[in-house]
């Protein structure tokens, strides 16, 4: 047996996806929850009174810079899906994009909000977050990040995108934008949801480092809840962790530079790969794998991208082209 990495724990995967995500969305969850109380508490409040019903509590389109995007943009997603108009005066895409996001934001009302940043006055930002061309949009829900698309799309398209990430900002963070938005009619305060001890205690094993705890606690929640998503990102997180805490990388990499056709090398590699933030070549290592084997071989390189799939979420714009490769190599 390889001597234990000593070095290779739960932040090792935080340049593939972060995985404090998963602790992340219950918090996220829990105070957007008591942001739409309060909402609705005042609301309630003010048609009592005879008051109009005010809007959003945020403006609904804002420029933002490097040294605002901590508070504008991570803290603000924590409400509200925070979309991200990555563009230049000096593009003529840009020029053709930005008023559409800008229509759209008014018109949604609240559920999104609009970030604008200039690449040109703000160049740290696009370098941080390697922006290869503008336009390129991009939002941040419950601090965390979704690449959204590039260049130019039609307002129709554009209508979809953010029709799904409304979807997913709900669902997967409990994340509602909008004044009042998600609360009963009636505007009576919404009641409190503790997260689920045993979710928690699976959390906690995760971040202490105890792998075999975690898989475990997860296994344990998803007996009685198979539907958990965060249940299953987790226990998909641990498990990779478990398979890799014992691995020589330079031994596995040579393995699977020796021998392509190696189909085990290959998976210890790609787990490698994901690990070390390379989300793009595990995906690509995998479905090569699976269009140059054949029987119970392609089937273990399969599945074991479908599990990797499982640790970066499936609304990650990575997996959904990774989906349609490999797709592609089976039929």
């Amino acid at each position: 047996m390889q001597p234990r990495n000593s070095h290779l724990n739960s932040s090792a995967l935080r340049g593939a996806v972060d995985l404090a995500a998963v602790k992340a969305a219950g918090e996220a969850a829990q105070k957007a929850e008591q942001a739409r109380a309060e909402r609705a508490r005042q609301a309630a409040a003010a048609e009592e009174a005879g008051i109009a019903p005010a809007g959003p509590a945020y403006p609904l389109v804002i420029d933002v810079t490097a040294d605002t995007f901590e508070a504008e943009v991570v803290q603000l997603s924590g409400e509200v899906p925070v979309v991200i108009d990555f563009r230049s005066g000096r593009s003529a895409l840009s020029a053709q994009l930005s008023p559409v996001l800008e229509s759209l934001a008014e018109e949604y009302a609240g559920r999104i909000v609009l970030a604008r940043i200039d690449v040109d006055t703000s160049p740290v930002i696009a370098q941080q977050f390697g922006l290869q061309a503008v336009p390129t949009v991009m939002a941040v829900v419950a601090g965390q990040l979704v690449p959204l698309f590039q260049g130019a799309e039609s307002e129709s398209n554009i209508r979809q995108v953010l029709d799904q990430l409304i979807m997913v900002a709900e669902q997967r963070f409990g994340v509602v934008g909008g004044a009042g938005a998600g609360a009963p009619a009636g505007g009576e305060q919404l009641p409190y949801v503790p997260e689920d001890p045993a979710l928690a205690a699976a959390h906690d094993a995760l971040d202490r480092g105890d792998l075999g705890g975690a898989i475990q606690a997860y296994q344990n929640v998803l007996l009685d809840q198979p539907g958990n998503t965060e249940a299953k990102l987790g226990l998909a997180q641990a498990q990779l962790l478990r398979r890799v805490e014992a691995f020589d990388p330079q031994a596995v990499r040579a393995a699977a530079a020796a021998d392509p056709k190696d189909v085990a090398a290959q998976l210890d590699a790609a787990d490698l790969d994901l690990v070390g933030g390379h989300v793009e070549d595990a995906f690509g290592r995998l479905v090569d794998t699976v269009g140059r084997t054949f029987g119970e071989d392609r089937d273990k390189a399969r599945l074991r991208l479908l599990e990797l799939f499982e640790v970066i979420g499936a609304e990650d714009s990575r997996v959904t082209a990774a989906r349609g490769a490999l797709a592609r190599v089976l039929f």
